[in-house]
């Protein structure tokens, strides 16, 4: 007898495998978590990526409330992304200057008061049934899609710098193999607003991959890595902190849709890392 993707047991046994590998690179920022607490200071790290992982998990929430059907994966590992981005925010807080603390408010505010209640807002007056769920679930999926430009600013760095230290191989192949879990949840349950994104995360994730491959063993040239890209994020005046910052960005990319959207996933991760 043939095997059926879209069987209920796959899109269980996928769902339960992505809860698990999502957990785990929410995970990911204790060690920058533990150093902020051990020195008393946020050092320059900034708090975007866990104010927009937060709105990714709330809107994901929302989608998942939406669609009531095969959503208990994606509200079991939202609603334990909410939980952790919170206390991530929360310590940030503690610790960040007064105009950091200011920033990071403007943030929430925007992201989880104001764009969040917007969009339940008028998804909510102006949508009803299916039509309401495909709109939050387009509107999910754009999201999605937008902050995966966060690992472009890694790829490129190790073009101009024929240098892998800022990308450690374990954090490339987790994010990868998060992408390609989320997808087959998806698309064994015909949900293409969970699994079309994360088409573009397992390509980003490959993409690594094989440039570790091509110049693990090359020189750093002088070229100082950037931190461009859709999500600006700090920059250090160490080589060591700098290496933080590009792994914020990757990192970004799975805490940002965990669960469903981006393997994307989601933040700031040392170079330490060890899932």
């Amino acid at each position: 007898m043939a095997l059926n993707i879209h069987d209920r047991s796959f899109s269980s046994a996928f769902g339960l495998l992505g809860n698990i590998l999502s957990f785990l690179v929410y995970l990911a920022p204790l060690p920058t978590f533990y150093r902020i607490f051990k020195k008393k200071s946020t050092e320059g790290f900034q708090s975007i990526p866990y104010s927009v992982a937060l709105f990714s998990a709330m809107l994901l929430l929302y989608y998942a409330f939406l669609k009531k059907h095969d959503a208990s994966m994606l509200i079991t590992i939202n609603s334990i992304g909410c939980c952790i981005e919170s206390i991530y925010l929360f310590l940030y807080m503690i610790y960040a200057t007064k105009s950091d603390r200011i920033y990071t408010t403007k943030l929430l505010v925007f992201f989880n008061i104001g764009a969040l209640g917007l969009i339940i807002l008028v998804t909510l007056a102006s949508f009803h049934g299916p039509l309401r769920v495909s709109i939050v679930g387009w509107i999910c999926a754009i999201f999605s899609v937008c902050v995966f430009a966060a690992p472009l600013s890694i790829i490129r760095s190790v073009l101009k710098t024929k240098s892998v230290e800022y990308m450690p191989f374990p954090l490339s192949f987790f994010l990868t193999l998060c992408a390609i879990t989320w997808f087959l949840y998806g698309f064994s349950l015909r949900d293409f607003y969970i699994a079309t994104p994360n088409i573009l995360g397992f390509s980003f994730g490959v993409t690594q991959m094989i440039l570790y491959v091509l110049y693990r063993g090359g020189t750093k040239e002088s070229v100082q890595p950037e931190s461009g890209g859709k999500l600006q994020l700090e920059r250090f005046p160490s080589t060591g902190d700098q290496q933080s910052a590009l792994n914020q960005a990757q990192e970004a990319a799975v805490n940002y849709g965990v669960g469903g959207t981006i393997s994307s996933n989601s933040q700031i991760v040392p170079s330490e890392l060890n899932v």
